[in-house]
């Protein structure tokens, strides 16, 4: 008998334990399990947006959506520029959320380099969604709501993808950098960074020692050598401390104390140029006669200067990762060198050596102020109405020597003797600009090659920019890839 009181004790509380589940199940957590059983019946389904497609100033699709994803159809061309789309990561995801306005999910595809990540809101567009009613199978039974997904937006962009394809083939895959523009408006025709990479292979190339994801076009600092002379050159005669009537004899070198500054002529080729007004020192890229300018004028002032052109900071292109270069004067080598500033740092700096750093882009949008007529135009991707001009205060006088220089730079004489003679269709294009050698304290003795110039000279359609990193001279490396994108664009016209 007392087993089976056991027992039926032992039942009851068995059964109150069941009842009191049932009345926590049924009753006090029914609100909590209504909505479990809801969630199993209704499902969300997303309706992805559409991202917009991204078009060339012509029309040219560059940027198309696939069943897989994105495809760029011009592929380490236009790499750097229109950068690539992706999944977004559970990293990026992660610093999402730590703002109070993050809207993104996992899947969600995000723009992560260039006019992609750049113009990301615009192209992404706005997901939608439906709400489906279904059975314990999964089965769809009835459509509850749904919202329309609003497709992204598609862009127009300034670029010319004919140009932008032949500067790359140009490049050759060499380190380097090309930049095209109008200088009249600012808008960017071709922004080349050599090499690039595919955004279908990334993983081939996120290690690669030639460095194919980093824009160079607007992320490199470099020296900029003999094309900086077009700030000196201006800021001297802006500021009355030379003239058109103005000479300096070519000694083939000043020497201070220890210290040794030559021209580059007489350290070649052992001569002498004479004596030579501002005109003809642009043309030979005469260092003797700079030095002299950059005395004359004062470190402080040829700082000045070269800030105004626009130099030492970033132009604010739409696109990310623009670096500021940098532009130094005595405060700055007190500050960050713990040094006094000397006659030689003005010297090297006025043949813009030294410290100063300067991207490819900066050295475009310096020489569009001399095409354009003293215009400083924003320099922009993404096509617009909108007037992106200002003048600077440089009186015409100024530019008019300049330009002849410039314009003497690639004739008989000049340095730049690729685009001697340089003719389209059996027609003289005459062309301003000016070559670079760069040195950068390379072990090898290795310099940057620069050219940086505009055509037609009367009326300007296009300033071209070329760097190639540790190449040589630019007359001799810099120069022949300008010619020949020249001859593209103008045979096109």
């Amino acid at each position: 008998m007392k087993r089976i009181d056991w027992f039926y004790r032992l039942l009851i509380l068995v059964m109150i334990f069941l009842v009191g589940r049932l009345i926590v199940l049924q009753v006090v957590d029914q609100d909590y399990y209504r909505v479990l059983a809801d969630e199993n019946r209704v499902k969300l389904e997303i309706i992805r947006a559409r991202r917009g497609v991204i078009y060339d100033r012509h029309g040219e699709m560059l940027v198309k959506n696939t069943a897989e994803g994105r495809e760029y159809v011009y592929g380490e061309a236009m790499s750097q520029v229109l950068g690539y789309a992706g999944e977004i990561s559970e990293e990026e995801l992660k610093m999402c959320e730590e703002k109070d306005d993050c809207q993104f999910g996992l899947g969600d595809v995000i723009g992560k380099m260039g006019i992609e990540k750049e113009y990301d809101s615009s192209l992404r567009g706005e997901d939608g969604g439906v709400l489906v009613e279904q059975d314990a199978e999964g089965e769809r039974l009835r459509e509850i709501g749904r919202k329309e997904p609003v497709n992204g937006r598609d862009l127009s962009l300034t670029l010319d993808w004919g140009l932008q394809r032949k500067a790359y083939e140009l490049m050759a895959k060499e380190p380097g950098a090309v930049v095209a523009s109008d200088p009249m408006t600012g808008e960017i025709l071709a922004l080349v960074s050599s090499p690039g990479f595919r955004p279908d292979k990334l993983e081939e190339f996120v290690n690669d020692k030639d460095l194919p994801m980093f824009n160079r076009a607007i992320g490199g600092e470099y020296p900029p050598g003999s094309v900086f002379k077009v700030v000196t050159a201006i800021g001297a005669l802006e500021e009355g401390k030379v003239d058109e009537e103005t000479e300096i004899e070519d000694t083939g070198e000043i020497l201070i104390g220890a210290y040794r500054f030559g021209n580059w002529y007489y350290d070649q080729y052992g001569r002498k140029e004479g004596r030579l007004e501002i005109t003809r020192a642009i043309a030979r890229s005469n260092d003797i006669f700079f030095y002299k300018l950059g005395e004359w004028l004062g470190m402080m002032a040829l700082s000045d200067w070269a800030k105004y052109f626009g130099l030492g900071s970033v132009t604010e292109i739409d696109l990310p990762g623009e670096a500021n270069g940098l532009i130094p004067d005595p405060e700055w080598k007190e500050e960050f060198k713990g040094e006094q500033w000397y006659l030689g740092d003005t010297y090297i700096s006025a043949i813009g050596q030294g410290d100063i750093l300067t991207t490819p882009l900066q050295v475009n949008q310096m020489m569009s102020v001399i095409a354009g007529g003293s215009k400083w135009c924003q320099p922009h991707l993404l096509k617009t109405d909108k007037d992106m001009c200002r003048r600077l205060d440089i009186s015409q006088e100024s530019l008019d020597l300049v330009t002849e220089g410039l314009k003497q730079v690639a004739e008989t004489g000049g340095t730049a003797w690729p685009l001697f003679d340089f003719k389209v269709k059996g027609e003289r294009i005459y062309v301003a600009g000016k070559t670079g050698t760069a040195e950068f304290g390379d072990p090898k003795e290795r310099t940057h090659a620069w050219f940086t110039g505009f055509a037609p000279l009367e009326k300007p359609n296009i300033v071209v920019t070329v760097l190639m990193e540790a190449a040589g001279e630019g007359s001799d490396k810099a120069a022949p890839i300008v010619k020949d994108l020249l001859s593209y664009w103008f045979n096109r016209q």
